[in-house]
């Protein structure tokens, strides 16, 4: 009895695979399994149409050359070349390999601004005033012109009067510049927005404290570290090819040997006017500066 049973349900089995009797293969017929596929391959057919449709209708409400919908940011990032590890700057004066990575990512940082590579790519512009470029109603006014930054302007910190900018002298010098925002226009009145370095206030324990008396002198290239109207508005890169982002050069002129001196750097404007306490980078920028004698 256990056989035949055993029989039974191979046979089955077997039977539910393939039915020699009613040609069926896993209990549907040729034409059963012909009409599931047909109404499958029509379904998703409709379903990918529908999704290139709408994808479609998507990409005619973008604009190659500027976001269609963009977060104007209330105040711009900032950020420092070199960044180094976790926005700490620390070498010893004596040791050339503690320093030598610092000179040499501002030495790649700053090659496009060379002034023989200014001079091909981009204009004189008058300073002071922005660059505006607007288009001819949907005639494109591109590419857009970019204002010349020449590496000169940065004299100290330009690595070309000294290739070492600053740092085997315990003189260091940071790069600052602040981030690109399409559209945005930071000051007004023809008064420039300009970068001011100072101690930064940190927590230590239950008590406030600064580096004040350890940051020393500090010196600003261009003067009064002014990032010039000339350079904004910015109307993105595939409009502006070879914009040159502005910089401002920090030089510390007598900072405090082996110690950690925090320092904030912040962006000044009449149209920048706010700064938020949960965004560390926004118009801000903060970082550690170290040099061991």
């Amino acid at each position: 009895m256990a056989k035949e049973d055993e029989k039974k349900e191979s046979g089955s089995w077997k039977d539910f695979f393939w039915n020699p009797r009613t040609h069926e293969l896993l209990g549907r017929t040729a034409s059963s399994w012909g009409l599931i596929l047909l109404f499958y391959l029509v379904f998703y057919t409709f379903l990918a149409g529908v999704f290139c449709l709408t994808m479609y209708v998507m990409l005619l409400t973008l604009d190659d050359y500027q976001p269609t919908w963009q977060d104007r940011l209330a105040t711009p990032g900032m950020m420092i070349r070199p960044k180094g590890e976790a926005l700490e700057i620390v070498y010893s004066r004596e040791n050339t390999e503690s320093w030598e990575l610092y000179v040499q990512a501002l030495d790649s940082f700053l090659k496009p601004y060379n002034n023989s590579q200014q001079a091909v790519n981009n204009d004189d512009c008058t300073p002071d005033q922005f660059n505006i470029q607007e288009d001819s109603g949907n005639v494109r006014n591109n590419p857009k012109r970019s204002c010349r930054f020449n590496r000169t302007t940065l004299e100290d910190c330009s690595g070309l009067t000294d290739r070492f900018y600053g740092y085997p002298d315990g003189k260091p010098c940071i790069l600052i510049k602040l981030n690109r925002v399409i559209g945005m226009k930071p000051g007004k009145d023809g008064q420039s927005p300009y970068v001011t370095c100072g101690a930064k206030r940190y927590k230590e324990g239950d008590e406030w404290k600064e580096d004040a008396e350890s940051i020393g002198e500090i010196a600003y290239f261009p003067p009064n570290g002014t990032f010039n109207l000339m350079y904004y508005p910015y109307y993105g890169m595939k409009a502006q090819v070879n914009y040159s982002q502005p910089l401002v050069a920090v030089k510390f002129m007598n900072i405090s040997f082996n110690t950690d001196v925090n320092v904030e750097c912040k962006i000044n404007s009449n149209t920048i006017t706010e700064f938020s306490e949960r965004d560390k980078f926004a118009g801000r920028v903060s970082f550690k500066l170290r040099v061991n004698n």
